[in-house]
């Protein structure tokens, strides 16, 4: 779907040029445009080798470990239905963790690795389950208190003071996270939403 709105843009782009006679404009913007996005890549290289470095550091250190253990109490009260020394639990907090530092990289596995456990605690497999739903919504939330690309690409464009993102990162990542865990839970306490509970036919209880 996307390549369809990319080329419907490119298009309606010629065509508005053409009709009003800036078809010169459009092409040299097309070109001058190209050309500063590879200046800003190739600017990008060194400062976020800088900042991977340093992050990677901060993960070999420990010290996402050691945020990890900050955020078990709080995350058995996000998730009460996980078990605390399940694995879904321990890839979720890695995952969060890394979050937290800017380790985009190596957030990604440890959320696949996550929703892959949590399936594994669905009985219902064709539905998300609350924790799974929480999970996703603090993710999407971008729970970030150091943005460490947009730092980069900042020091790559030439801004004075590229770090000043920070406070504004931190209270936006409070907002967004917290408007996601409340509407997560309030909607899955609504009737519409709430998951209820019956017995397969084993005879076990499953959701549905």
């Amino acid at each position: 779907m996307i390549n369809f709105i990319w080329a419907a843009l490119i298009i309606i782009g010629f065509i508005v040029g053409a009709i009003t006679g800036n078809l010169d404009n459009v092409t040299t913007s097309a070109i001058e445009s190209a050309k500063g996005a590879v200046e800003l890549a190739m600017g990008l290289i060194g400062v976020m080798a800088l900042w991977l470095g340093i992050m990677k550091i901060a993960e070999d250190s420990g010290l996402i470990k050691g945020i990890s253990r900050l955020l078990k109490p709080i995350m058995i009260l996000l998730f009460p239905d996980v078990p605390a020394d399940h694995p879904a639990m321990g890839a979720m907090i890695m995952n969060i963790s890394a979050n937290i530092l800017g380790l985009g990289n190596a957030a990604t596995p440890f959320g696949l690795k996550a929703m892959e456990e949590l399936q594994k605690l669905n009985r219902q497999k064709d539905t998300a389950t609350d924790a799974m739903v929480t999970f996703l919504a603090i993710n999407t939330s971008s729970v970030t208190l150091i943005p460490a690309s947009t730092i980069a690409i900042l020091a790559a464009a030439g801004a004075t003071n590229p770090t000043q993102i920070v406070g504004p990162t931190i209270i936006a990542t409070t907002i967004s996270t917290t408007t996601a865990i409340i509407a997560a839970k309030t909607l899955q306490r609504l009737p519409k939403y709430k998951i209820k509970r019956g017995r397969s036919k084993g005879g076990r209880q499953n959701v549905h």
